[in-house]
């Protein structure tokens, strides 16, 4: 994958260990794409988060997975293809909180690479969907794979932010001990009045990277 341009050289080691439950998630995958099933994203942006190289993550934020409709999702936690409207309603939230943090006005698309470019590695736990069936793959084989992912940022000498949103996030906590975390409720329609609003994650984890002696994110993203 790294010689075709879809993920970073030094992502390579830790994808490496994994390379037997690679070669059996391709043929899951394979098979369900055999049968008819319709596969989101497109394969060639599955594993566009580790376009990011693991040795310029500054913030790690965590999501489930790819939005299961046909043309919304490119291969990053929350965001989605640039002319996808309305927005997903829980980016629509975390905007909300963006600017109620840092001033920063909403974005009127979805698309969230500028964030990627400036360091910040958007992870879904699981990398594909069935179109229409969401969370459909959270248990055909990507635990092991993310997991050493994320094992890989723990082992760096300087870890990065970790900004972990509702318990599907947290769970992964423990296998991020090295890192410092910011933790809230989701920012899904459903819970983010319970704690997500007014947690204030983008000032903190600037404040974080400063403390660090690394300098903060850059937040703001482009127009349309």
């Amino acid at each position: 994958m790294a010689d075709h341009g879809f993920i970073a050289q030094d992502w390579v080691p830790a994808l490496s260990k994994q390379d037997e439950n690679l070669r059996q998630l391709a043929l899951e995958l394979t098979e369900r794409s055999s049968q008819g099933e319709t596969l989101l994203p497109d394969p060639e942006v599955m594993f566009r988060a580790l376009s990011l190289p693991l040795a310029e993550v500054k913030v790690l934020i965590i999501g489930q997975d790819p939005y299961p409709t046909p043309g919304h999702p490119n291969g990053l936690a929350f965001a989605a293809n640039k002319r996808v409207r309305p927005l997903p309603r829980s980016l629509n939230n975390i905007y909300k909180e963006l600017e109620a943090d840092l001033g920063i006005t909403p974005a009127s698309h979805p698309d969230l690479s500028a964030w990627q470019q400036r360091g910040v590695l958007l992870l879904n736990q699981v990398l594909s969907v069935t179109a229409g069936q969401a969370g459909s793959h959270q248990k055909i084989g990507w635990e092991p794979i993310i997991a050493s992912l994320l094992s890989a940022l723990n082992e760096r000498s300087a870890p990065p932010i970790a900004i972990l949103w509702g318990n599907h996030a947290q769970k992964f906590s423990p296998a991020l001990g090295n890192l410092p975390q910011l933790r809230s409720a989701h920012p899904s329609p459903l819970s983010a009045s319970r704690g997500f609003f007014g947690s204030k994650p983008f000032s903190e984890a600037n404040r974080l990277l400063s403390a660090q002696g690394h300098e903060p994110i850059d937040w703001s993203l482009p127009p349309a």
